[in-house]
Order: structure tokens, then C-alpha cells, then sequence
């Protein structure tokens, strides 16, 4: 009988040890992978920025598709024009401009961007695609391109967006529209920015 209850005593201190260090790791870990996790977001997020400013640069206008953005930027040039004297010189000097193409996709690809996957959101196994929209608005008597490009925060989380874990961090309910990890992108539809929540 003594043996028994001395078996059971050290399971419990086991049991308990494990809970207790479980405890402690455990916000840990999740605030490890947490931050990986989002750092591996916001790297996408701004090499789709870039892209969407290339895009920018050629057509005007930003990419409404990833297909649309994908297409310019394998088939489309930048037009490259070199002033040669001085367009402002009052001497009437002469001013000569030299127009030159450069296929887009060789600077992509020099910039390391996959069209290919660029569309889909880390730790999904490409089989979630960030949220895309761009149009045209009026901003202080202007027309202008605007773009937004996130992803709710529940889609790269996986398990770890189990409401369980808000405990751990005040600010963290991907259920919640109003929290700082709801979604994640950049940009912003009411006026000409590309700032990223991040920032």
C-alpha cells in the first residue's frame, strides 16, 4: 500500500512539474512564432508592394488580380527617358530626350520576385491568397490609384489563432475586427497610400 501511494506521490510531482514548466513555455513559444510567422507576412507584403509599384510605374494604375500583376510584369517594359541640357535653361539651349525600353521582367526577376507564388500567404501551403483590391478615387480634386493588400491574421496562425491564446497577449483575438491582429496588409482605399500596418 505504501509503495502505491509513493507511486502515485512522484506521478503527481511529475505531473505537476510538467504543467508548471508547460505554463511558462508555452507563452513562450507562442510569442516566438507569433512574431516569425508575421515577419514572414510583412516580407511578402512588401515584395508584393514592390511589385504593385512596378506595376505602377508601367501602367498608371495598380493591379487589380495577382493574374493581371503577374502578365504586365513578365511581358510589359519600362519606359526609360534620358533628358540630355537643361528643359528650364532660358538660354533656349536645344533639349534632346532619349526613349528607351527595358522588359519588366528582368528587373523582377533581378529583384528576386516570384510571380509565381507571389499571390500566396506564408504558412498556408499556398493554398490561401492575400485579399487584393485596387481602383481609382478622387482625392483633393484628383483621380488617383489606391491599393489595399492583407490577410486576415487567422489564415497564417493556424492553430495557433485559437482563442486560447489571447490570454497571452492583450492585443491578440484574430476574431476581432477591432484588435491589432485581425488581418494584416498595407495601403489604404481612401486615399493615396502604401503605408503597411506594420509600420
Amino acid at each position: 500500500m505504501k509503495l502505491i501511494i509513493n507511486i502515485v506521490l512522484v506521478a503527481l510531482i511529475f505531473l505537476l512539474g510538467y504543467l508548471l514548466i508547460n505554463s511558462i513555455y508555452e507563452p513562450i513559444k507562442f510569442k516566438a512564432e507569433k512574431d516569425t510567422r508575421i515577419d514572414a507576412v510583412v516580407e511578402k507584403l512588401q515584395t508584393i508592394r514592390t511589385a504593385q509599384q512596378c506595376f505602377l510605374g508601367i501602367t498608371g494604375k495598380y493591379a487589380h488580380s495577382f493574374d493581371t500583376l503577374a502578365e504586365v510584369l513578365r511581358n510589359d517594359s519600362f519606359e526609360i527617358t534620358k533628358v540630355f541640357g537643361d528643359p528650364d535653361d532660358p538660354t533656349g539651349q536645344k533639349v534632346l530626350y532619349e526613349t528607351s525600353f527595358v522588359m519588366a521582367n528582368d528587373s523582377i526577376q533581378k529583384l528576386g520576385i516570384d510571380l509565381d507564388v507571389l499571390s500566396y500567404v506564408p504558412y498556408t501551403n499556398n493554398q490561401e491568397q492575400f485579399d487584393l483590391t485596387a481602383k481609382e478615387i478622387l482625392y483633393q480634386s484628383t483621380t488617383v490609384p489606391v491599393l489595399r493588400v492583407q490577410t486576415p491574421v487567422k489564415k497564417f496562425m493556424g492553430a495557433y489563432a485559437d482563442p486560447k491564446y489571447k490570454s497571452y497577449d492583450k492585443f491578440y483575438n484574430p476574431d476581432d475586427p477591432t484588435e491589432k491582429y485581425y488581418a494584416i496588409g498595407f495601403g489604404d482605399l481612401t486615399k493615396p497610400t502604401t503605408a503597411g500596418d506594420w509600420n
